[in-house]
């Protein structure tokens, strides 16, 4: 029996097959890139860290040790040593375990945070080289990252375009394809804050110390809308158990929140009549789109308008050449 091979679909395989390499190959640069930033960023600020938590103890010693006669300046000079060093993340407490802020796994949490614009601030370079590093790292990490979660999010369009296609064969015929679509925004964004908003807020407020529901969920909500805001930071509280894998853990929960999110607002982007922008452009705005989609949504006529005389349609003689039998007519009343 012959086996009839389909080209076409082999090929199709093929090119899916190469585009899902790239992406891998895409994902795991990624990847190396961020560890290969939290690497540098561990070694360039661990040892400035130490450098200042060394000073700050010998500061504190220096202030215990003569507590009983104590002078006003040396209290203000040790304030302002501690407010400084809390501002860059260092404190040095009795209870504090004093881990530093530059380990392996704050590292990579930083560095995250730097290239997907979260940027919460608690913990800032110390030193001229780290602070360098870290505009290079920006500069070269963000457009990196809108790559990569872009990618994800075109993968991520065909299992929920499929979806939609499923909704509309089964309520086509009872409802309007604005209806529909609106409907399937809808479930997406139901998952997206039941997985991303809702359920990790209940598990950090049953981890972070201190932290209720409504302080989880208004962490979960400012980072994965980028505000960052640096007020409430899971995983620096002293003593924090398997600090190294609860901030990896940490870092992946923001990727993946972050792609989603693109995914939840590519779909709202996708219903044109929600597309509220529309309602805001000029007139003259019109004329002045792409013309590629100019072309897509109204098949507009794109270039310049020509004058009357050659937009008028030419006219031309045509000699029309009789056949022999057409010489005589029915008038000349020949035989």
């Amino acid at each position: 029996m012959l086996v009839r091979f389909d080209t076409e679909w082999i090929k199709r395989k093929m090119v899916l097959s190469r585009s899902t390499a790239r992406l891998l190959v895409l994902t795991a640069f990624y990847t190396l890139f961020l560890l290969i930033g939290a690497s540098i960023f561990s070694a360039i600020e661990g040892p400035k860290e130490v450098e200042r938590i060394k000073r700050l103890k010998t500061i504190r010693n220096r202030f215990l040790s003569k507590h009983n006669c104590s002078v006003a300046k040396e209290l203000d000079d040790f304030l302002e040593q501690v407010l400084e060093a809390y501002r860059s993340g260092v404190t040095v407490t009795a209870n504090a375990t004093m881990e530093p802020n530059w380990s392996f796994g704050q590292s990579l949490f930083f560095a995250a945070t730097v290239i997907t614009t979260i940027g919460y601030g608690h913990v800032t370079p110390l030193s001229e080289s780290g602070k360098m590093f870290c505009i290079v790292f920006a500069i070269l990490g963000i457009p990196l990252t809108l790559i990569l979660l872009t990618a994800f999010v075109e993968r991520l369009m065909v299992p929920s375009t499929l979806f939609l296609q499923f909704l509309n064969s089964r309520l086509g015929h009872l409802y309007q394809p604005f209806n529909i679509r609106v409907f399937h925004l809808s479930i997406i964004a139901t998952l997206v804050i039941t997985i991303f908003f809702l359920v990790p807020a209940i598990i950090f407020a049953a981890i972070e110390p201190g932290w209720d529901f409504l302080d989880a969920l208004y962490y979960c909500v400012i980072s994965l809308t980028t505000i960052g805001l640096g007020d409430y930071v899971p995983g620096d509280w002293p003593g924090q158990p398997y600090r190294l894998l609860y901030k990896i853990c940490i870092t992946g929960y923001l990727l993946v929140g972050l792609t989603f999110m693109m995914l939840m607002l590519t779909v709202f982007y996708d219903i044109p009549q929600l597309n509220f922008g529309l309602f805001f452009l000029l007139r003259s705005d019109e004329h002045t789109m792409d013309p590629e989609k100019m072309c897509l949504h109204g098949g507009a006529r794109i270039g310049p308008k020509y004058n009357p005389q050659i937009d008028e349609p030419i006219r031309e003689s045509i000699r029309v050449k009789p056949r022999p039998g057409d010489l005589s007519s029915p008038e000349d009343g020949r035989p």
